[in-house]
């Protein structure tokens, strides 16, 4: 696979262009061309199965299989069987030969996902497969030999685990040669709109879509997003139902996600620079347009939570300020009279990085 084809693969099945993703898929590039085992660790809903894809994608053995499977899902009684298959009549319910997951997955990819739920019996029988890459099937007395590229990936922490001895270390070591970690959906926030964008595009053709204005997307951008990228998937599809070919609003990302906005507690460090031309966002998708939201008018007397208001108004005054100010920060903080440092915090925590934002004066419009 060529570099440019690995960009291209990867920009597609990872959106956003902040520096966590940016990172991310350099590590991913790296974890492709090697056959260790990798530890995927970050919240839940936040794309694990989707780097340990994107890996898959782009190893070695990216035209054999890639199975996955849910350690926390598979009833207790049965997951040896699942993984490692079992011979006919090996228990009560076996009628027939089954190949095991591993077998299954053989010259390709296994993705073992929670893999922290898995019981410690079976973390035993696991270790002794990774080690000597051979299984045995429930009620069968034949070594056979897997040839299988090993991707785990949990929202716990392991390290806790392994205190509190629900977690083998030396599972831990043995599957944790390559450790990913995936950022929460608030530590990237400025990849929101783009994963906005992405969404759209997969709901039914032929139906409006929803108009995600500039303050919906600076109060999207300030909410603290629990449930991830899935979560806010799914705030998409639910906008495409209760708002199809309307005008999204500050005070309407409220009632989309289901609960009271709230600051991030994690927010990605503002770079400080010179800002470059304003001009629509790089990364809206096929079939949409930009268009500067100060010509839609700021619509106050639809305001329906005062707390978005105020925290979109802070944004909008200090996009502008840099604006007026061609990027020099102390210049914008004395046009809107507070101290350089106080201006620096607000673009933190507005997750106001100049060189890639700017985006604050647009809309994602159909």
């Amino acid at each position: 696979m060529t570099d440019v084809n690995l960009e291209t693969l990867l920009a597609e099945k990872l959106i956003g262009d902040s520096p966590k993703m940016q990172q991310l898929r350099t590590i991913i590039k790296f974890a492709g061309r090697c056959n260790s085992s990798i530890m995927i660790t970050g919240p839940s809903g936040s794309g694990k199965e989707v780097v340990a894809e994107a890996i898959h994608s782009i190893s070695d053995r990216g035209n054999a299989a890639n199975i996955a499977v849910n350690c926390g899902a598979l009833p207790e009684h049965l997951i040896e069987s699942e993984l490692f298959g079992h011979e006919k009549g090996s228990f009560t319910g076996a009628v027939n030969q089954h190949v095991g997951l591993f077998e299954q997955a053989d010259k390709g990819t296994i993705f073992l996902d929670e893999i922290g739920d898995m019981p410690v019996n079976m973390q035993v029988k696991l270790l002794r497969v990774l080690e000597t890459r051979i299984v045995n099937r429930v009620g069968g007395n034949r070594n056979i030999g897997v040839d299988v590229r090993v991707i785990a990936a949990t929202h716990k922490h392991l390290g806790e685990c392994i205190k509190t001895k629900s977690f083998r270390e030396d599972l831990y070591y043995r599957l944790c040669v390559v450790p990913i970690e995936v950022p929460a959906l608030n530590e990237r926030a400025e990849d929101i709109p783009a994963l906005i964008a992405h969404f759209l595009k997969n709901q039914s053709v032929g139906n409006p879509l929803p108009i995600f204005t500039g303050e919906a997307l600076a109060a999207m951008q300030v909410y603290d997003w629990p449930g991830n990228v899935r979560e806010l998937r799914n705030v998409v599809e639910r906008a495409s139902v209760f708002f199809a070919g309307r005008q999204i609003l500050a005070g309407d990302v409220a009632t989309l996600v289901q609960s009271d906005i709230t600051p991030a507690k994690h927010v990605v460090d503002a770079g400080v620079s010179a800002p470059t031309e304003l001009s629509p966002p790089a990364h809206t998708a096929p079939g949409f347009v930009t268009t500067p939201s100060r010509y839609l008018g700021h619509q106050e007397d639809n305001v329906r939570d005062l707390n978005v208001h105020l925290q979109f108004e802070e944004r909008r005054i200090i996009m502008k300020a840099l604006d007026t100010s061609h990027g020099v920060v102390s210049r914008a903080a004395r046009s809107i009279n507070i101290k350089r440092t106080t201006l620096i915090d607000k673009m933190r925590k507005h997750n106001i990085n100049w060189q890639v934002e700017n985006r604050a004066d647009y809309q994602i419009a159909v």
